[in-house]
């Protein structure tokens, strides 16, 4: 047990009973569960493709797993050695969906959808590798604005997303029904009012109950349907390319890009998650856990790729568990592993999961997405918006909210131009970052102001655990942030942790009082 760091009951490298492990990975499941699989549950029915649901649900818990034994592990540079949960990315939707329609568009099969999105998903991991390799060279892009930008962007364009589902989902007969309405409504306050609940465990749960308590409902008023569940197989063994790969240059650009930010949202969950760990958050041995962090989100999309699922990240909400625990031991990484990769091996899982009525699943997604983008508000709130930075604000959530109402606006550019703007993520993460590097005027440091600080899930399961108030309290007097590190050295540093969405740790916020900056240096 640890005797340096007296929040922790465990550090990173104890190793906590068999007992205390399994119950901490059990958390850890339950806050990232949802986040998982939902990605999977929203891109299959948009796109038609319901019978490979429990298998991609299946895989996706399978690779789920294996990228969180990497990231805990640290396989040479690959990983960053921290207790960090992988899952499947909520910031890609959008742009798989696009590319799924297109090749709908041309007559494709389902088997040819996929496998352009898992070949799509294994090129643009390749962008996160390199990306990797120059993390801290990129400072000037990788600013608190372009990054409140894109994160603000991906909630606002899974919205609708949320809410069709609500109305019962696309192409449904009773879409808009005013009992689908009345449950989705209904999903989405249990949510809300748990949310607000003092109870830490109530909040970390929060989305799970509040989508068990509609699914129980619907199943006792109008039954769901389990019918599909006799004709699946009782294990999924992952094998690879089972779709084959297929690949579009002109399609693949708008997932490169949105790779970059989801780069970008990792650094931040991982410098959260060291701090958390009382690890450094300035230094060679910080830098290298975000690089190798970084480069372990490629490496595991690769294999997502490859095992048939989607893009993968680090999922910030798990920090929240961390906090909450005290363990943070890499022991209970390897147990929320193996859990995944257990349960990835029975379809009746993702079958079961398929039968989630379209109302439940809307009222919590319509609230998970929309957390995001006020992840991403509150992230630029705590930046000194003057008018250079308001201008760019502007005109990338125009840009965003213009190709989301009226997508038609770009049919006349060329194919390749026309499928990055389409997304609204690179629509507004392009235009942020071309005015961040070509508007003349100064560019503003981070606000004085000092917001509380909060491990917030605004992407994934947890949503809004909002606990690190309790770290301003439990360490007013302490001075261990790291093993070689006091809190007085962070002092009056303009700083900006960036925040995990997508799934993100949204809410978690650099001050001038005492937070870490990106790569230990102060935001310019």
């Amino acid at each position: 047990m640890s005797s340096n760091h007296s929040e922790l009951l465990y550090d990173l490298h104890d190793s906590p009973a068999f007992l205390p492990s399994l119950t901490a990975a059990f958390q850890h499941l339950l806050a990232s569960f949802v986040g998982v699989i939902t990605p999977t549950l929203i891109v299959t029915s948009t796109l038609g493709l319901t019978e490979y649901t429990p298998y991609l649900i299946s895989m996706a818990l399978f690779v789920s797993g294996l990228g969180t034994a990497i990231q805990t592990k640290r396989i040479g540079p690959v990983g960053s050695g921290l207790v960090a949960i992988q899952g499947t990315s909520f910031a890609f939707i959008s742009a798989l969906i696009l590319a799924g329609n297109q090749v709908k568009a041309n007559g494709g099969t389902p088997e040819d959808i996929l496998a352009l999105l898992f070949g799509l998903t294994m090129a643009g991991a390749l962008v996160e590798v390199v990306f990797s390799l120059f993390v801290n060279k990129l400072k000037r892009i990788i600013t608190p604005l372009t990054t409140g930008i894109v994160i603000t962007a991906i909630g606002l364009s899974l919205i609708n997303v949320g809410m069709t589902d609500l109305a019962g989902g696309f192409n449904a007969a009773d879409f808009a029904s005013t009992e689908n309405l009345a449950v989705g409504l209904c999903v989405l306050l249990v949510i809300v009012f748990l949310n607000a609940s003092t109870n830490h465990w109530l909040r970390l749960s929060a989305i799970f109950i509040g989508m068990a308590i509609g699914a129980t409902y619907v199943g006792f008023t109008k039954g769901l349907d389990f019918s599909g569940l006799a004709s699946l197989s009782l294990v999924a063994i992952p094998t690879p390319f089972a779709f084959g790969i297929a690949f579009d240059i002109n399609l693949f650009l708008p997932i490169a890009l949105i790779y970059l930010f989801s780069a970008i949202e990792t650094a931040g969950d991982l410098t959260a998650n060291s701090l958390f760990c009382k690890q450094p958050v300035s230094g060679p041995v910080y830098l290298a856990r975000v690089k190798g962090g970084i480069l372990g989100d490629g490496v595991n999309s690769l294999l997502a790729g490859m095992f048939n699922t989607f893009p993968n990240t680090t999922f910030g909400q798990n920090n929240g568990v961390i906090q909450l625990t005290g363990i943070a031991s890499r022991k209970v990484g390897f147990f929320v592993a193996a859990l995944f990769v257990l349960i990835g091996c029975f379809p009746i899982v993702g079958g079961v999961l398929q039968a989630i009525p379209k109302p439940v699943l809307g009222g919590a997604t319509l609230v998970m997405f929309a957390m995001v983008a006020v992840g991403g508000l509150k992230l630029l709130a705590s930046y000194a918006l003057d008018r250079r930075s308001s201008l760019v604000t502007a005109c990338a959530l125009g840009m965003a909210i213009g190709v989301m109402m009226v997508p038609e606006a770009l049919a006349e550019l060329p194919t390749w131009l026309e499928n990055i703007l389409l997304s609204p993520v690179t629509s507004a993460g392009l235009t942020a970052v071309i005015l961040e590097l070509t508007l003349p005027g100064k560019k503003a440091k981070s606000s004085d102001t000092k917001p509380e600080l909060s491990t917030e899930d605004c992407t994934q399961a947890s949503s809004a655990t909002d606990e690190i108030s309790a770290i301003k309290s439990d360490n007013a007097n302490d001075t261990t942030l790291s093993p070689k590190t006091n809190r007085n050295d962070y002092k009056n540093k303009e700083a900006v942790s960036f925040p995990q969405p997508l799934n993100v740790i949204l809410g978690i916020k650099g001050h001038a009082d005492g937070a870490p900056t990106l790569f230990g240096a102060k935001s310019r």
